[in-house]
């Protein structure tokens, strides 16, 4: 399959169903109140033919079966992941930061560009560095295999790179079926049959399997519940024309300007992003892609009827989602919090759900207080282990009374912190933990019972609450809410006393029963021992969390963050800085199969050369393809 629709960040349909489930259970009010909708509020109210019981059944099975990752492992074992880590609850582990500076705020004088997208840390490595060099094309970066083009990079002319603008390209469409033929859905009056189509699956070892999909006017059809007379369908805008994820690449690698670059990105459907853009002309840019519905009359964040009164409008043309040219005050950033502008007119094509602001918080605090930006700079802010969350709840506990001893010890340890989740730390160990239970304590207190698994408490939304404490808390909430401080916090050294003992010096954050990087084979379980051996990588200390500008992620193991960073000063090509990890080859008995491992975890980068020269001068290796007549 040469033009794939693998993945892409397509939308929010799980989150879409859950909500529908959870409004259903407690009302649209209990919900809103649990969960942090932003820029504005959506309209949740269930349509009056759809009930709790309808959405109880597993209605998108088929669909999570689709994306789900492929896991290996041996039969009769439980183990379902090889980086072995606590489940945690977080609003998301996939994000990206990006960032472009004007010449005016820059040493070189001209414009920089950095870029890290954060998704699973594997390997082999998810993504690939690439030099193509050809008639018509000079271009190099990084993407995934099976991604077109290069996704992020520069050519001659410009740098690009991307991060996650959240989109909503998904409904969820249930529909009632007709008693005497349950192929049949109403649809705007009338019984409208489904499409169906048969397909021949081969199955190794075993008889061909037909299977029959069925469609709806709206989309696939996922379940059908007979008992109800009810069927299921979604509608995927990812499913137009030219919805292949990153095809768009091949037309951004070859853009000289501005005009090119918004050009090539009116044909990115997919995915949702933060495409930013910088030039030699000194330009700098933002544009907002991915293909996006406009809906007439409901939200997208629940489960809507079928029968044809919630339509899609159209889509909104790509030139017209939230961008930006030269921005006054000198540069731009986006870590998938809301960066849309105040000033945007077209709110029904914004989503309602983002991450946590914090990452793209830190990074705009440091652009803005440094003028004068150096590449050795912008290497510091992209493995940036400073915890913003840490600065605003260490002080809460500063208003409590302990009642032991360990605690206060701990307590006293995080006073002067200065609040960097650095590998070496055994405050950063500490208020790791505690943030870990102040989460999950959180998501247990505040939710309902019949809520929980259905919706989570993001960090942004606790900490608001425990700065401006409510009824939440009880009957006195200020006391109350320094009470929850104390309790999580003592529970967190009582967790840390249990796994490294009670001398607090030995809580170091990064040793490797804690913060660290341990690399697995896919295939780890089936190989020998000594083969075990030779493809484990690791481990390897690692700071922060996912809440730094150095993402890590929420696990001891670590799972995802930078999977790949790229820093270019436009003005000097060859001073374009990148890294990779573990390495380029997936060969263990290739040297370059784990030689970018302890870079990246040490957080350090090499030189990405582009010019010829250079090139030539540092090759260490040359392959020739040639056909044979």
């Amino acid at each position: 399959v040469v033009i794939s629709r693998h993945q892409g960040l397509k939308g929010n349909i799980n989150e879409e169903l859950n909500i529908g489930r959870a409004v259903a259970k407690a009302g649209s009010e209990k919900v809103k109140e649990l969960v942090w909708f932003h820029p504005k509020e959506p309209d949740l109210n269930l349509d009056r033919t759809i009930t709790s019981e309808m959405l109880s059944e597993d209605i998108l099975g088929l669909y999570n079966a689709s994306q789900s990752t492929l896991v290996f492992r041996k039969e009769g074992t439980s183990v379902t992941s090889l980086n072995e880590s606590p489940v945690l609850i977080e609003h998301s582990i996939e994000g990206s930061n990006n960032w472009v500076i004007s010449g005016s705020r820059t040493e070189s004088g001209f414009p920089y560009l950095a870029n890290d997208p954060h998704r699973a840390i594997t390997s082999p490595s998810l993504r690939y560095m690439v030099h193509l060099s050809a008639p018509g094309w000079n271009v190099i970066g990084g993407g995934e295999p099976v991604i077109p083009g290069v996704s992020i990079g520069h050519n001659d002319h410009g740098a690009w790179g991307l991060t996650i603008f959240k989109t909503d390209a998904e409904d969820l469409f249930v529909y009632d079926l007709n008693p005497e033929n349950l192929l049949q859905y109403k649809y705007k009056g009338n019984w409208k049959t489904m499409e169906k189509i048969t397909e021949k699956i081969s199955v190794k070892g075993a008889p061909d399997t037909l299977v029959t999909l069925l469609y709806s006017i709206h989309g696939p059809v996922t379940f059908i519940d007979s008992a109800r007379k009810k069927a299921y369908a979604v509608k995927c805008a990812w499913l137009e024309p030219g919805g292949a994820p990153y095809l768009a690449s091949l037309r951004i690698n070859q853009a000289k300007n501005w005009k090119q670059f918004r050009k090539a990105c009116e044909y990115s459907h997919l995915p949702g992003e933060n495409m930013i853009w910088a030039d030699k002309k000194g330009n700098i840019g933002w544009q907002a892609v991915g293909i996006i519905p406009v809906r007439k009359n409901f939200s997208g964040m629940v489960p809507v009827s079928g029968d044809g009164r919630y339509e899609w409008k159209r889509f909104q043309k790509i030139k017209k989602r939230p961008h930006l040219l030269n921005p006054q005050k000198g540069f731009f950033a986006s870590s998938n919090q809301d960066v849309t502008p105040g000033n945007y007119k077209l709110w029904k094509t914004i989503g309602y759900s983002w991450s946590d602001p914090f990452r793209g918080n830190r990074i705009n605090e440091v652009l803005s207080a440094d003028t004068h930006r150096t590449l050795t700079k912008e290497m510091s802010l992209q493995t940036d282990y400073f915890s913003i969350p840490a600065r605003t709840l260490v002080p809460f506990l500063q208003e409590v009374k302990f009642s032991n001893a360990l605690a206060e010890k701990s307590f006293h340890r995080l006073k002067y912190w200065d609040f960097i989740l650095d590998k070496n730390s055994v405050e950063a160990g500490i208020y790791a933990i505690w943030e870990r239970v102040l989460s999950t304590r959180a998501n247990k207190q505040f939710i309902p019972a019949e809520l929980q698994g259905l919706i989570s408490i993001q960090l942004s939304r606790l900490i608001g609450w425990l700065q401006h404490p409510d009824h939440k808390f009880g009957a006195v909430p200020e006391s109350r809410r320094n009470e929850f401080i104390r309790e999580t916090f003592e529970d967190a050294v009582n967790d840390l006393k249990n796994q490294f003992g009670d001398q607090v010096s030995n809580w170091t954050y990064g040793q490797d029963k804690f913060k660290h990087i341990t690399l697995y084979n896919p295939l780890h379980y089936y190989l020998s021992p000594d083969l075990q051996e030779k493809y484990t990588l690791g481990p390897l200390p690692r700071g922060g969390n996912s809440y730094t500008v150095n993402s890590t992620g929420p696990s001891d193991n670590q799972e995802s963050g930078a999977s790949f960073r790229i820093i270019a000063d436009v003005g000097d090509w060859d001073k374009t800085l990148m890294i990779n990890s573990p390495g380029q080859s997936s060969d263990p008995e290739s040297k370059y199969y784990d030689n970018l491992f302890k870079l990246w975890a040490n957080d350090d980068f090499f030189p990405a050369y582009f010019s010829k020269d250079k090139i030539l001068f540092h090759t260490d290796q040359r392959t020739i393809l040639s056909s044979i007549k």
